[in-house]
């Protein structure tokens, strides 16, 4: 029996595998956010193609939290109409539909990356002003933030709860709260992006807070048998970040406040962080918070091969493996994995004539 192509049950849903196909930005939406057709063969391709929970982009809570003009959002009802074919195709494959819920913080307002332009999108091409913890920009060429007061972050929070409950409406059957890579929520919880001083800044505890009054009110918002994981950046990789050992303390919090799984990725507040790239090098992060929190874990990060993605999840690394880049370039990957894992080829019957 392998691993990796074990069920998963989080709550009233069940996983029919622990591949996940890891939330990546497309930069395609249209209009005002709303997901397109290449969001429905994206998403749904790699449904057809085996893997067990598909996560969508993240998709911004509010307008000012996409991190591009291009990106999706679900702050109306529009894009619960925008969404419902693409969770249903994903569903009707037999994969789990989830959202990642998302807000960019002072990384919002951006170019997508193959624009001409680099940074800060001017308001004249359809850009606006972000929000931080504080008024600095993350880089020169960014938008200058305004800093979120507390009615502000008030505003966060229920933003983040009423996209939960769209998200339901919208057919996804889990949702992602998005802490990590130096957007919105990461940045209140480092200490090199958030220099407050109130209740939302200080100690870890104060740093901690929005996280988890965020977590706190889509629980909340969604009930108790919908899943609930939280992708954080389990290190800044930069000596006075956030590290290791606080994520272990906030996932636990995490645990506390009704998340199911922690999705362990890292870096992200800081351009000038040293990440020692290689194969699986954000496993040891994963592993760490799952023994140390006693929480179910998620790793990714330049997972390859199927033999690879098996030893994490049968050693207790990692309760998930997701996969990112591997699955923009083979999204049949969890199809191939189990023809060399299992007994029983799980191609769709409309493909195995080709095997």
């Amino acid at each position: 029996m392998s691993a990796l192509f074990t069920p998963l049950a989080l709550r009233g849903v069940t996983l029919p595998n622990r591949v996940a196909l890891a939330p990546m930005c497309q930069y395609s939406a249209g209009p005002d956010g709303l997901p397109t057709d290449w969001h429905r063969v994206h998403l749904g391709s790699r449904a057809v193609g085996g893997a067990g929970l598909i996560i969508t982009e993240a998709t911004a809570v509010v307008p000012e939290g996409r991190i591009t003009p291009q990106d999706t959002g679900l702050w109306s009802e529009a894009h619960v109409d925008a969404w419902r074919p693409i969770t249903a195709f994903i569903t009707a494959q037999g994969a789990v539909p989830a959202v990642q819920l998302a807000h960019a913080g002072f990384k919002a307002s951006t170019y997508r990356p193959w624009a001409e332009h680099r940074g800060g999108v001017p308001d004249a091409e359809g850009g606006w002003t972000p929000v931080s913890p504080g008024a600095e920009p993350f880089l020169p060429d960014y938008r200058t933030p305004t800093a979120l007061d507390e009615a502000g972050i008030a505003g966060v929070v229920e933003a983040f709860a009423t996209a939960a409950r769209r998200a339901l409406d919208a057919g996804f059957a889990a949702v992602e709260i998005h802490a990590a890579h130096g957007y919105l929520l990461h940045e209140f919880l480092s200490p090199l992006t958030n220099h407050r001083t109130d209740g939302y800044g200080g100690d870890r505890a104060g740093r901690m807070r929005l996280t988890l009054e965020v977590a706190r009110a889509i629980r909340a918002a969604v009930g108790e048998a919908v899943p609930v994981l939280t992708r954080i950046s389990a290190t800044d990789w930069v000596d006075g970040g956030w590290t290791v050992e606080d994520s272990v303390v906030l996932a636990g919090e995490l645990a506390a406040a009704g998340v199911d799984l922690v999705d362990a990725s890292s870096g992200g507040a800081a351009a000038r962080a040293s990440i020692p790239l290689g194969p699986g090098y954000q496993v040891p992060l994963a592993a760490r918070i799952r023994r140390d929190a006693g929480v179910l874990t998620g790793a990714v990060g330049l997972i390859v091969e199927p033999e690879q993605a098996e030893q994490i999840v049968a050693t207790g690394e990692a309760d998930l493996v997701l996969l990112g880049r591997e699955l923009l370039r083979d999204p049949y990957w969890a199809h191939r994995a189990a023809a060399k894992l299992t007994p029983t080829p799980t191609w769709p019957h409309q493909y195995t004539r080709a095997f």
